[in-house]
C-alpha cells in the first residue's frame, strides 16, 4: 500500500495507478496552482459604480428563469468585499487566480465610447493586489456576461461582434496588459451558443434550434482569432503575455465498445463538443471533418440549399489557424454515447449529431444532475488533446465537484475528488507526456451556478449568502487543496 506523506498527515487508501515507480509524485516546477471565479458568478453590484447591465442581470430579472427566481445581484459581494476574496487566495496558498472582467462594468455600452472609470479602478486594485500577494491574475474577457446593449443590437448573432470584441479585448490590452500576462478571450463558447440559443437556459434565451448556435459559435471563433491577432501584432512584443480561450468538454467512450455505430456517435460527439472550436484553432483553421459532412448532408436532405453550418473562407481559416498560445481546458465529467438514429423533420444540434451521452450508472452524482464524477476521464480527455491538437501546453482552467447547498464544511466527498483528479493529472504528466503547466479548481468560493441559483456549491469557501456580510468559511477541501499546493503534489512514501 502507499501512504501520502503531507506536511505531517497521512492520506491513507488512495490508490494511485502508476505503471512501475514514480519516485517522487510531485508536478513540475512552476506548475501553476490556481482557482477560477467569474464576474457575475461572484462579483453583485450589478447597476453600482455606472455599471451597465449585462445579458444576465436582464436575464435573471425575468421570473420562472432561474432556481427560485434567484439573482447574481448581490453574488458573494466580492465587488465590496475583495479584501476577503484575496484573504482566501492567500489561505489557500495559490500561485495564480483565474477572474474575468464584467465587460458592462467597464464599458456600459460595450464600446469604449463610455469609458466607466470606477470598473477600470476595481479591476486596477483587483491585478495589483494579487501581483503585490505573487499571485498570477489570469483573466477572461467575457464569461458569459455580454453588456445588454450589444445583445440589443443581435450580440453574438450579428456578425459586427467581431469588430466590436476586437476593440474591448484590444481596450483591456492597452489597460492592463502591462501586468496581466495570462489570457482568454472567452469562457466556453459551447455553452454560450448551445444553452443561449438552442436550448435558450441561458440569455438571451433563444430557442433557434439548428440555426443560430452555429451562426454564433462561427462569430465567437472569429471573435477570438481577431483579438489573439490584435495581441500578436501590437502588444505582444513589449507586454509578453499569453492569450487563449477556455474550451469545455466531456470526455466520450463507446457505450458499446464492440457496436461500431457506437464508435462512430463518440467520434461525433467529440468532434461536436471539442473539435468544434478547438480544430479550427488548433489544427487546420477550420471545423471538423465529420462534423462539416453531417451538418452538410442533413442540410441538403431538409431543403436547405446549403449547409446550416457557415463556412470559413480562406482568409479567415488562415486567421484562425494558431490563434492560441496555450490549450485553456475546463472539464466537469465523461459521458457513455450511444447512436441515435434522427429523423430528418428533427433539426438541431443533437439531431445534426446523432449521439446521445448518458451517465453510467457506476458513476457517482453527489450534486448536480449532469455532473458525474469521474476523474480518470480528465487523464484520457488530456491524453486525447495531446494526439488531436498538436501538443499544446494544457492549462485545466477549471474542474471541480458539485454539492447541494447549503453544503457542510466536512466536505470529505470533495476532499477525495481532488485528490483522485490531481493523482490522474500526475499520470497523464509522467506517464502519458502531456504538457500540463497548471490547474485551476473551481470554484475559489460558492457562488451564483447560473440556472442554478445558489442550490449548487462548488466552492474551496463556503459562502453564507443569509448574512448581508457574506462570510467565508473554509471547507475541508479547502484545506486539503492547500495542503496539496503546499507540496506541489503529493509525497510518495511507501510503507513495508
Amino acid at each position: 500500500m502507499l501512504l501520502f506523506e503531507i506536511k505531517g498527515c497521512f492520506v491513507t487508501d488512495v490508490n494511485m495507478p502508476f505503471s512501475g515507480e514514480l519516485k517522487n509524485a510531485t508536478f513540475p516546477e512552476g506548475f501553476a496552482w490556481g482557482a477560477a471565479t467569474a464576474a457575475y458568478q461572484v462579483e453583485g453590484g450589478w447597476n453600482v459604480d455606472g455599471k451597465g447591465p449585462s445579458i444576465w442581470d436582464t436575464f435573471t430579472h425575468q421570473k420562472g428563469k432561474i432556481f427560485q427566481d434567484q439573482t447574481g445581484d448581490r453574488a458573494c459581494n466580492s465587488y465590496g468585499l475583495w479584501e476577503e476574496d484575496l484573504k482566501c487566495i492567500k489561505q489557500l496558498g495559490l500561485s495564480h487566480y483565474r477572474l474575468s472582467f464584467s465587460w458592462s462594468r467597464l464599458l456600459p455600452e460595450g464600446t469604449a465610447c463610455n469609458i466607466n472609470k470606477k470598473g477600470v479602478a476595481y479591476y486596477d486594485r483587483v491585478i495589483n493586489d494579487l501581483l503585490t500577494n505573487k499571485v498570477t491574475p489570469m483573466v477572461t474577457l467575457n464569461h458569459f456576461d455580454l453588456p445588454q446593449a450589444l445583445e440589443d443590437k443581435g450580440g453574438w448573432k450579428n456578425e459586427q461582434i467581431v469588430d466590436i470584441f476586437d476593440e474591448y479585448a484590444k481596450f483591456c490590452f492597452q489597460t492592463f496588459g502591462d501586468r496581466v500576462k495570462l489570457w482568454l478571450t472567452l469562457n466556453e463558447p459551447h455553452v454560450s451558443a448551445n444553452l443561449g440559443y438552442e436550448e435558450g437556459i441561458f440569455p438571451p434565451g433563444l430557442k433557434e434550434p439548428g440555426m443560430s448556435v452555429y451562426q454564433v459559435g462561427h462569430n465567437m471563433i472569429k471573435s477570438h482569432a481577431k483579438a489573439w491577432h490584435s495581441y500578436n501584432t501590437i502588444f505582444r512584443q513589449e507586454q509578453k503575455g499569453l492569450v487563449s480561450l477556455a474550451l469545455n468538454s466531456d470526455w466520450a467512450e463507446p457505450f458499446d465498445p464492440s457496436s461500431q455505430d457506437d464508435i462512430d456517435a463518440t467520434d461525433r460527439y467529440m468532434a461536436f463538443m471539442l473539435g468544434w472550436f478547438a480544430n479550427p484553432i488548433f489544427v487546420d483553421g477550420d471545423y471538423p471533418a465529420i462534423m462539416k459532412s453531417q451538418i452538410k448532408a442533413r442540410s441538403e436532405k431538409q431543403g436547405f440549399v446549403s449547409s446550416r453550418l457557415p463556412e470559413f473562407t480562406k482568409e479567415e481559416q488562415n486567421m484562425i489557424k494558431g490563434s492560441a498560445d496555450f490549450f485553456a481546458l475546463n472539464y466537469y465529467t465523461s459521458r457513455k454515447v450511444k447512436y441515435s438514429k434522427s429523423p430528418l423533420e428533427m433539426q438541431s444540434f443533437k439531431t445534426d449529431m446523432e449521439a446521445e451521452g448518458i451517465i453510467d450508472p457506476s458513476w457517482p452524482v453527489p450534486g448536480v444532475a449532469w455532473l458525474a464524477v469521474v476523474p480518470w476521464g480528465l487523464r484520457k480527455l488530456l491524453e486525447y488533446i495531446k494526439k488531436t491538437c498538436n501538443d499544446p501546453e494544457i492549462y485545466i482552467t477549471e474542474n471541480g465537484f458539485s454539492l447541494m447547498g447549503p453544503a457542510s464544511l466536512e466536505d470529505n466527498q470533495r476532499c477525495q475528488f481532488y485528490r483522485e483528479t490531481l493523482q490522474e493529472i500526475l499520470i497523464a504528466i509522467h506517464q502519458d507526456g502531456v504538457d500540463v503547466r497548471g490547474y485551476f479548481a473551481w470554484s475559489l468560493l460558492d457562488n451564483f451556478e447560473w440556472a442554478c441559483g445558489y442550490s449548487v456549491r462548488f466552492g474551496l469557501f463556503q459562502v453564507d449568502f443569509e448574512n448581508p456580510e457574506f462570510p467565508r468559511t473554509m471547507y475541508k477541501s479547502g484545506k486539503e487543496y492547500a495542503t496539496i499546493i503546499s507540496c506541489n503534489g503529493f509525497i510518495n512514501k511507501k510503507v513495508t
